[in-house]
């Protein structure tokens, strides 16, 4: 029997009966072509939104890469468009960053550069760091530390390494 593979508009399953035997018949939905294999799932050009995945093994993947620009006396962290952060400190202003939610299992890093000058002071709000002791971030001009930070859904944890030049 042919396979019934154009699903613009599909309100019901398809039946696997009607799929050739490796599942090597591609079906459409709406501009999309999904290729059910045995081992292989192909979706090209496809946006997921929320979905859970379980066991999987990625390959080669980029992180998105937020670029929050020079920062002042305090600066709001979010995580909704990427979860590699950049940011640069104002000279002469020390600047408090204000956390995300704690979401469990969430993490994000940033990039931290000293202002061209150098000397300003960095913290951020409701982080555990190992010892109990948060960085004191590198005062050097243009100095970059990198901070990472993972959440359990209750606290961020924080790690870091400092003054790369």
């Amino acid at each position: 029997m042919a396979v019934p593979n154009i699903f613009a508009t599909a309100t019901a399953a398809i039946p696997l009966s009607q799929l050739d035997t490796n599942f090597a018949t591609a079906i459409t939905l709406g501009s999309t072509a999904l290729y059910l294999g045995n081992t292989t799932t192909t979706v090209a050009g496809l946006t997921l939104t929320t979905p859970v995945l379980t066991n999987p093994t990625v390959t080669n993947y980029v992180e998105t890469l937020q670029a929050v620009g020079t920062v002042g006396a305090s600066s709001t962290l979010a995580l909704t468009n990427g979860t590699v952060l950049t940011a640069t400190l104002t000279a002469s202003t020390p600047c408090t960053f204000t956390m995300p939610t704690a979401t469990a299992g969430k993490s994000f890093i940033l990039i931290l550069t000293q202002a061209a000058t150098g000397m300003t002071t960095a913290t951020f709000t409701s982080v555990k760091y190992p010892g109990g002791t948060a960085p004191t971030i590198t005062a050097t001009a243009s100095a970059v530390d990198i901070l990472t930070f993972v959440a359990n859904g209750t606290s961020w944890f924080g790690t870091y390494a400092q003054a790369f030049a």
